[in-house]
């Protein structure tokens, strides 16, 4: 039985954006607008996901 993953995008800028956003953004992964990663989908990369919803853009695999 395979995990589900989860593709996330960072589609909106991180510029003037509040530090701990820039934070979470660089712990899942994600530098610059339009850079993709893949994570197991674990309540932790769930609850980071959700704190800068506003800034991804979240797929299920």
């Amino acid at each position: 039985m395979s995990e589900k993953k989860l593709n996330i995008k960072l589609t909106r800028s991180l510029i003037g954006r509040p530090e701990k956003h820039r934070r979470v953004a660089q712990a899942l992964g994600l530098k610059k607008m339009g850079d993709t990663v893949t994570h197991h989908a674990s309540a932790t990369i769930e609850g980071m996901a959700r704190k800068i919803s506003h800034l991804l853009t979240v797929e299920a695999v």
